[in-house]
């Protein structure tokens, strides 16, 4: 049997484990006031009994779902559910919006249904271009909700129409899914760690 722990395989796993090191590394240096903002936002939502919607394409689409798991679940500790939707998980929503308006609605238009002011929103975009998040965006600020973009590479038009932009720095779409999912989950305990149980 053919040896798979190769120097170049091993190299191989060293440069990508290295890039996602150095990429929350860069992250470390940035202004942290972005992410500690997102977190006070949607506690203080959750506080008045507002709700969390989350969305985002592909893997982001992923992303929302766990975030949403963590919050109505649990993430390091038992307390009370708290109110958080992915708008990606409801496939027969998705598709019949998709459908009969088009796929740069599907989320916008879950959040005209279900958002109310004083909600807060994530939008995941890993190339800060998505246009359904736009899209998303651009609702949810017409009805008062706080839009949180998280992204890459330089924010996009994403971050640019977020209330909070909180940016992975980094141009390779694994190394930017990786600093999302760390981003989030402290998100997740800085939120969790204010709730009573």
């Amino acid at each position: 049997m053919e040896d798979i722990l190769t120097k170049e395989r091993a190299q191989i796993v060293n440069e990508l484990i290295s890039r996602v090191i150095r990429a929350h590394q860069k992250f470390l240096s940035l202004d942290q006031t972005p992410l500690l903002k997102a977190s006070q936002v949607i506690h203080d939502a959750f506080i008045r009994e507002n709700k969390l919607l989350l969305f985002g394409n592909g893997g982001s689409a992923s992303d929302a779902q766990h975030v949403a798991a963590e919050f109505v679940g649990r993430f390091m500790r038992d307390r009370n559910a708290l109110p958080a939707i992915a708008l990606t998980a409801d496939t027969s929503v998705v598709t019949a919006v998709a459908n009969d308006y088009g796929y740069e609605h599907v989320f916008a238009r879950q959040i005209e249904a279900l958002g109310r002011s004083g909600d807060v929103v994530i939008g995941i975009s890993t190339s800060g271009e998505s246009s359904n998040v736009l899209a998303a965006f651009k609702v949810a600020t017409q009805r008062g909700l706080t839009c949180i973009g998280l992204t890459g590479l330089d924010g996009g038009v994403i971050g640019q129409a977020a209330d909070i932009h909180i940016v992975a720095p980094d141009d390779s779409v694994p190394c930017v899914q990786e600093l999302h999912r760390t981003i989030l989950h402290i998100i997740c305990q800085l939120v969790e760690q204010d709730q009573e149980s």
